[in-house]
C-alpha cells in the first residue's frame, strides 16, 4: 500500500498503556474508556457496564494492556490486549469465557476449537476507530493501531493474537498488506457481524517495524 502522508498521519501517536505507566499520560485512559462508551454503547447499543461516561468490563484489569491512538489528548482508536493465561476470579479471557457459557448473549460455539491457553498468545478485543477520524485518515490511523498492536504484543512475548473482530476487519487488513485467519463462525453482536480470528505476530512483525517500506510508528506523548 502507499505510504501515508504526513498530513494523513497528522500528530497522531500510538501508545501502550498499563496500570504501571498510565500515570505518565494524564487522563488518557479515562478518555479512552469514554471513547469506548461512545462507540460500543452509544453508537452500537451493546449492553455493557459503564459509569461516569466510561465503558469497562471484567477484563480491564492490571493483566491487560490498552493500545491507544491519540492526537492532542483526544482518542482516535484503540485495542485491548489480554493474555490467554489471565485469571481474575471466575473469568479468564473473553473468547474462552464465552465458550464456557459465562457471558450472557455470547455464543458458546464462537470458535472451531477449544480456546487456547498459551504464554505466547494474547487476546485482542474492543477494536475501534472513532467516527471523528476523517475518511482520508482512516487507513493511516488503522495502520498505526495495527503497528502498535503487533509491536506491543511481540514485546509481551506473544507470537499470535486471537480475538473477536468485526467481520469486515479482514478486508481492511488486506488493504494494509496484513492478514488474519478466521477461526470461528460469523455471529451477531448487536447489529455488527463479528468473527473470531487468529493473527500471526511473528509473521508480520517486520511490517510493523517499518522494514518492508511502511513508515515507522510514531510513539510517545
Amino acid at each position: 500500500m502507499a505510504k501515508p502522508t504526513a498530513k494523513e498521519i497528522g500528530s497522531a501517536r500510538a501508545v501502550t498503556l498499563s496500570f504501571t505507566n498510565m500515570h505518565e499520560y494524564g487522563d488518557l485512559l479515562v478518555k479512552y474508556l469514554r471513547a469506548r462508551k461512545v462507540v460500543f454503547i452509544d453508537r452500537l447499543n451493546w449492553h455493557l457496564p459503564h459509569i461516569d461516561g466510561m465503558e469497562f468490563d471484567q477484563y480491564d484489569t492490571p493483566q491487560c494492556r490498552w493500545i491507544i491512538i491519540h492526537e492532542f489528548g483526544e482518542v482516535l482508536g484503540g485495542i485491548r490486549l489480554l493474555p490467554t493465561t489471565a485469571q481474575c476470579g471466575t473469568y479468564t479471557y473473553m473468547l474462552r469465557d464465552g465458550q464456557r457459557g459465562l457471558l450472557a448473549d455470547f455464543p458458546t460455539d464462537v470458535m472451531f476449537f477449544e480456546a487456547p491457553l498459551s504464554d505466547t498468545m494474547w487476546e485482542a478485543s474492543r477494536l475501534f476507530i472513532t467516527e471523528d477520524v476523517a475518511a482520508h485518515r482512516r487507513i493511516p490511523i488503522q495502520q498505526l493501531l495495527m503497528q502498535q498492536m503487533i509491536i506491543a504484543s511481540a514485546q509481551l512475548g506473544a507470537r499470535h493474537v486471537i480475538g473477536i473482530v468485526p467481520a469486515v476487519w479482514s478486508r481492511w487488513l488486506r488493504r494494509l498488506g496484513l492478514y488474519a485467519v478466521p477461526v470461528g463462525p460469523r455471529f451477531e453482536i448487536g447489529n455488527i457481524s463479528s468473527q473470531a480470528a487468529l493473527f500471526s505476530i511473528a509473521d508480520q512483525l517486520q511490517w510493523a517495524r517499518g522494514e518492508t517500506g511502511t513508515p515507522q510508528i510514531p510513539t510517545g506523548t
